[in-house]
């Protein structure tokens, strides 16, 4: 169905057309003084210069034609209804609307008659692709993993749920030089496993010659190593190029680090509730390498530099100096920009997408640049094919430093859920009959008997809300710092306030129904009360901010559209006691839009990447 300013803006131009203005000055915004009206129209202003007419008489026009009797039109439902029940002409020529009641709650109830409220779908089934892991194989996630995660799976969902095909690529690192370095180590530590034998002829081994726990003390140590000692790193990297270079014995090493490593990776992505269509990583692009190096060579775009390979990215309208783009060093290896054009050819081979999603630490902007610019020149990626980079801050401590552990070391992720984990769960200890008048209270939805099981089942999901709602309620691109009292409160603009608004709401629906209710085909009603309308207000800016998140690439607006959309429940709530209200008419209607609010929130934090408990 049509968004609620469409609907408006249509009834707009109407008017302005038939006032003989063009269509174009009669756009709609969101009143900026919500004290005086509900939408504005500006357009009469820009009007009164070119027709050479004062901005208030084009006003006053427009509002003339609207009371003349010709204001119906459909509301969400397909009913004729009345559109407005305010239309003034403003000095110095704005047009101040206020919709009719009956319009308002029409638009609702046709939401809920709606495949996703009314939601239209974009998409139409175009196919994007988003890169949004980026982890090394052989180590564990850390907190520097959780942004790229948690923001790149509420890309891949809200563009899914606006019916796009999207395919969420991990994009492991598991060809460069750490490979090198965990060869080497492993060497040293295992001189006489069959791997480093040179005329070893035999078949090697299913089994790996180390667990997780041994391959993350591994790595870490090797790279220490290597800063150190220059001979081993030069091996490293000569174990490196011969990986590259298919050399079996490394290669079977490298499918035991590859099998080890992914089943942790996919365990601990699994705690986060983040999920990946492909498991590719950087050694995918292999095949892809020599064809590319030679094409960029062959088609002028790549040179010689220092005995490196090297393509320009430069242009005439850039604000300053951008180098040219390594594709090859001079030993001959592949860089981070190599495998991510051979990734981009093998996504144009398989998947045709129409778009590209990058998301990133922001200081690596200047690398997708160059290689957005370098798969545009040599036409690897169609011209027309949109690519975006999303660019994020750190996560910090409350010291505004990258957040760390107590004694100073990068916190593995799966010690900071665990760690929300806890502290929801204390919450819900100390909470269980405080957060509304006690149990009994119309919809409370605490658990004053919730098993231990179910507590520790409740602090999982709401943890995960409070570590996701956290990061996505902030512009990716900026720092944010982690505050894990703040981030597990159940008040104020938190993921667990989200969450125990709909449960609220499941509350009193549960309540209303044990107790003999039955809202049936009843519809919502025109609003009485102020909070009331407030609510009703909100709800239909439902498919405006998901289509509009989506297009920036916002998470954050989706994170504010919910909470403003739970305080005006809270402040709805405040105001009418649901099920003591007598009026059975009334009260159905309320029933019917209390539960388009939580079908309304339960689609947000859906594509957020969380999920509602049953009790809190």
């Amino acid at each position: 169905m049509k968004k609620i300013l469409d609907l408006i803006s249509s009834r707009m131009e109407e008017a302005f057309l038939a006032c003989g203005y063009e269509a174009r000055y009669a756009r709609v915004v969101l009143s900026n003084r919500p004290d005086l009206c509900e939408y504005q129209c500006n357009g009469a202003m820009a009007a009164a210069k070119a027709y050479k007419k004062k901005p208030i008489d084009i006003a006053g026009e427009v509002v003339e034609y609207l009371t003349g009797g010709r204001d119906a039109g459909a509301g969400g439902d397909g009913k004729s209804t009345v559109m407005f029940s305010q239309t003034d002409a403003v000095m110095p020529g704005f047009i101040n609307l206020r919709l009719n009641g009956s319009f308002l709650a029409d638009y609702l109830n046709g939401m809920q008659k709606e495949q996703k409220l009314g939601l239209e779908e974009p998409g139409c089934g175009e196919t994007v692709i988003v890169d949004y892991g980026g982890a090394n194989v052989a180590k564990p996630l850390h907190v520097g993993h959780l942004r790229s995660a948690v923001i790149g799976e509420s890309i891949r969902r809200m563009g899914a749920y606006l019916g796009y095909h999207m395919i969420g690529d991990v994009h492991l690192g598991d060809w460069g030089l750490q490979m090198g370095l965990i060869i080497e180590e492993l060497r040293e530590r295992k001189p006489d496993l069959v791997y480093f034998k040179e005329h070893y002829e035999g078949e090697y081994p299913a089994k790996a010659p180390f667990t997780i726990g041994e391959l993350e003390d591994i790595y870490p140590c090797a790279s220490a190593k290597s800063k150190k000692d220059e001979s081993f790193k030069e091996r490293a990297q000569r174990a490196t190029l011969r990986l590259q270079g298919g050399y079996a014995p490394y290669v079977a090493v490298w499918k035991h680090i590859m099998a080890v490593s992914l089943a942790d990776l996919k365990k601990n992505y699994g705690n986060l509730d983040v999920h990946f269509d492909l498991w590719k990583g950087e050694s995918d692009a292999g095949p892809y390498i020599p064809w590319l190096l030679s094409d960029l060579q062959e088609k002028g775009l790549a040179r010689e530099s220092e005995g490196a390979l090297v393509v320009d990215i430069a242009e005439e309208s850039d604000p300053k100096e951008l180098p040219p783009c390594i594709v090859q060093k001079s030993d001959g290896a592949a860089l981070y920009a190599t495998t991510d054009l051979g990734t981009m050819l093998e996504r144009e081979k398989l998947y045709q997408p129409k778009r590209y999603i990058y998301i990133a630490d922001k200081r690596q902007e200047l690398h997708y640049t160059q290689i957005f610019r370098v798969a545009k020149k040599a036409g690897y990626v169609p011209k027309e094919t949109r690519m975006d980079y999303i660019g994020f801050g750190t996560m910090n401590g409350k010291d505004g430093k990258p957040f760390k552990t107590r004694d100073g070391g990068v916190m593995r992720l799966e010690q900071l859920i665990a760690d929300i984990e806890e502290a929801v769960y204390a919450r819900i200890q100390e909470n269980r009959g405080v957060l509304e008048e006690g149990p009994e209270a119309e919809g409370s939805g605490t658990g004053m008997e919730m098993t231990e099981e179910e507590a520790r089942k409740t602090a999982k999901r709401i943890g995960l809300a409070a570590l996701k709602y956290g990061d996505l309620s902030n512009q990716a691109a900026k720092d944010y710092v982690f505050d894990l009292d703040r981030f597990t409160s159940f008040t104020g603009n938190t993921g667990p306030y989200i969450l125990y608004t709909v449960v609220r709401i499941q509350s009193i629906l549960r309540n209303y129904q044990e107790s003999g209710g039955n809202a049936g085909d009843a519809g919502i009603l025109p609003a009485e009360g102020s909070a009331e309308r407030e609510l009703m207000l909100e709800l239909t800016r439902y498919n405006e901010v998901m289509e509009t998140a989506f297009a920036e690439l916002a998470p954050h607006k989706i994170c504010q559209y919910v909470y403003e959309l739970a305080n005006a429940f809270s402040g709805f709530y405040r105001d009418n006691k649901i099920l003591a209200q007598e009026d059975a008419a009334r009260q159905k209607g309320w029933i019917r839009l209390i539960t388009l609010v939580r079908d309304v929130l339960t689609a947000g934090i859906g594509v957020l990447g969380f999920e509602a408990p049953e009790r809190m």
